[in-house]
């Protein structure tokens, strides 16, 4: 089974391979086929050895052991069996751009603490020493330079920093006696590299541990302090930063026609770097620290985590299930976690606790806050039983809480336990396997499905595959990205705005007569249509339809055309012209006349028609009379004739 996960011919069972066991090892590598080695912790000394034999291009080592956490239970071949055939999924590869700091470094803090830093980081940075207020005391600075002030913007990051300074005041330097400070001004304007805030005030940024090139410490807190300093002198060179997010403008649904739409991605970006720009968004890719929450809650898709994209995690966690099951695992539940805190606790109840249980497959992702609800729905339609989601401590909430409601209203919706999706705050390994080993949940049997398509295709193709038998529409969390739109006919007069600016065309007309269509699969319920209906007609259902009829266009509302009382052609819509003839017509001083009344009762052409022959055309006047000028009075040529 593992030579089969594993896409090789043969597996050998080893306990000690780096020293009692190492002769398997070295004719491993003599026999010149390739190699891999399922042991993480001992990859550089198995490395060494391949070298030395020549075999450094054919060796392969993977981490099963720590990843999979030992455990306690007797039958861990399914999980390894998994592990391996996970790996055998070449990751792609991450875009990213350079980023060049120059080590131009800004101090903000009170007096001692940023002099004394300041000091310490001249020998390595490019120094400006902004103080909050004026020292008792200040002896001639040679190494860096010193100023007062206050910081009142901020923006950028590493490398690209600007801030706007007021009451700054330069330290003026002089031949005799003590140095003072020159004339305060305000609106100052300065650029940085680095910026290290030791004023214990509220940090410059939001998310300031996620704002590269952004160190902001207690000063109170030496420890804190020492680290800033260490980590800020290491910001000199240039960095390579990962585009986190990929984002097609095409499909973006946040405004149309001055008309706010979705906001979903501005409301959860942690860091600010989402922008309104126009009809759309704007991603600052130097700005976004890649928490992928904003791709999470993307109803259209325009944000996508590239980090690595989402299809690649579809099929990481459909290889883990099959071959979980293959191998002569059941009901195998899947474990989301980061490596910064995730893995390490893995690692620690592996070698210090219980371990995860045989059954738990534990699969990292770059950030756990991307964890959204097509993630997990479609971890139970690969065929996962459970899936869980440790949770960082220094994650924001706010997007993982809301897709997770997401998620778990679609299965209760359909009958199941909720509780099979969870998210886990835990701060200890202990914890950890307290959890995991009590399953009073009852699993979820699917036979699982092959995820093609974006996020939400995945999403409705898991959740059939899961509620193969419901016909009722799923009720949802308000805010989600499926959904109905519902049309008052009553006050529904078909002017058609709705249809002009639906951003993925799930509202269409009719070519032969006005109508409104909806397809209800392809809503995101972002609510530009309903902004934009000038007669308030339109209301939003937050539901997940799993029928067929939700991908077919179905009629929300159709009149009668309203046909010329000249030609017979038909134009506009019943209802409509009897509306506007009821409110005009013998009310307005325009339509007292019943031929000005006709008009509107015609289409464009026989409108035209009808005023340009009409008695009152402004047409049959005549030629317009000359304008008297300036020149004609000083002429005196004042004919009153013309």
């Amino acid at each position: 089974m593992l030579g089969k996960a594993a896409g090789v011919d043969g597996v050998t069972a080893c306990s000690f391979l780096c020293t009692d066991q190492l002769q398997i090892a070295r004719e491993a590598f003599s026999e010149g086929s390739e190699v891999m080695i399922a042991c993480g912790q001992e990859a550089d000394f198995f490395a060494e050895i391949a070298d030395e034999m020549g075999a450094a291009d054919r060796l392969r080592t993977v981490d099963i052991r720590d990843r999979a956490g030992w455990t306690d239970d007797d039958n861990a071949l399914p999980k390894q069996a998994a592990l391996l055939a996970e790996l055998q999924i070449p990751r792609p590869q991450t875009p990213s751009r350079d980023i060049t700091s120059q080590g131009i470094c800004l101090i903000l803090g009170s007096n001692d603490s940023a002099m004394e830093a300041a000091k310490r980081l001249s020998e390595a940075l490019t120094i400006t020493c902004l103080l909050t207020s004026a020292p008792e005391f200040v002896r001639p600075v040679n190494s860096y330079d010193l100023a007062i002030g206050t910081i009142v913007k901020a923006e950028g990051t590493i490398g690209r920093f600007e801030v706007t300074v007021d009451q700054y005041a330069p330290m003026q330097r002089t031949g005799r006696g003590d140095p003072g400070f020159m004339e305060p001004k305000d609106g100052a304007k300065s650029r940085c590299d680095i910026i290290l805030d030791l004023t214990g005030n509220t940090p410059l940024f939001p998310a300031p541990e996620k704002r590269d090139g952004y160190f902001h410490a207690d000063p109170k807190n030496k420890l804190s302090v020492e680290r800033a300093i260490f980590d800020a002198s290491q910001m000199v060179g240039t960095f390579e930063k990962p585009i986190y997010i990929r984002f097609d403008a095409s499909i973006c649904a946040h405004s149309r026609a001055a008309q706010t739409g979705c906001q979903r991605c501005l409301n959860v970006c942690p860091t600010g770097a989402i922008s309104p720009a126009g009809d759309v968004v704007f991603i600052d890719n130097n700005i976004c620290a890649g928490c992928g929450a904003c791709a999470a809650v993307c109803p259209s898709g325009a944000a996508s985590y590239d980090d690595p994209p989402v299809d690649y995690l579809f099929r990481r966690l459909r290889a883990l299930s099959v071959a979980f099951r293959e191998a002569g695992g059941v009901s195998p539940r899947v474990l989301f976690h980061e490596e910064e805190h995730g893995a390490e606790m893995i690692r620690l109840s592996a070698r210090f606790g219980r371990g995860l249980p045989a059954d738990v497959i534990p699969v990292e992702v770059s950030s756990v806050e991307g964890v959204g609800h097509a993630e997990l729905i479609a971890a139970m339609g690969v065929g996962f039983t459970e899936a869980l989601v440790l949770m960082n401590p220094k994650s924001d909430m706010t997007a993982p809480e809301s897709e997770l409601g997401i998620a778990r209203a679609i299965l209760e919706g359909g009958g199941h336990n909720p509780d099979c999706l969870r998210l886990l705050r835990l701060e200890t390994p202990d914890d950890l396997e307290d959890i995991l080993y009590d399953r009073p949940i009852e699993p979820i049997l699917v036979e699982p499905i092959l995820p093609l398509g974006g996020r939400r295709d995945v999403t409705r193709l898991a959740s059939i595959a899961l509620l193969p038998d419901l016909d009722a529409p799923i009720e949802l969390p308000a805010g989600a990205p499926y959904g109905a739109v519902l049309i008052d006919q009553d006050k529904c007069t078909l002017c058609l705005s709705c249809i002009s600016l639906c951003p993925v065309g799930a509202l269409t007309d009719n070519a032969d007569r006005p109508a409104v269509n909806f397809q209800e699969s392809a809503c995101l319920q972002c609510g530009i249509c309903k902004s934009t209906c000038p007669e308030d007609a339109i209301t939003l259902k937050p539901q997940l339809n799993l029928a067929k009829q939700a991908i077919i266009a179905q009629v929300l509302h159709e009149e009668e055309p309203f046909a010329c009382i000249e030609c017979g052609k038909p134009f506009g819509v019943k209802s409509t012209i009897s509306k506007v003839i009821e409110k005009l017509e013998g009310k307005h001083w325009m339509y007292t006349n019943s031929d000005n009344s006709k008009l509107i009762q015609m289409c464009d052409d026989c409108r035209v028609k009808a005023q340009y022959h009409g008695e009152n055309t402004p047409f049959h006047a005549g030629e317009r009379p000359r304008m008297r000028t300036t020149d004609d009075y000083l002429s005196g040529d004042l004919d009153d004739k013309e």
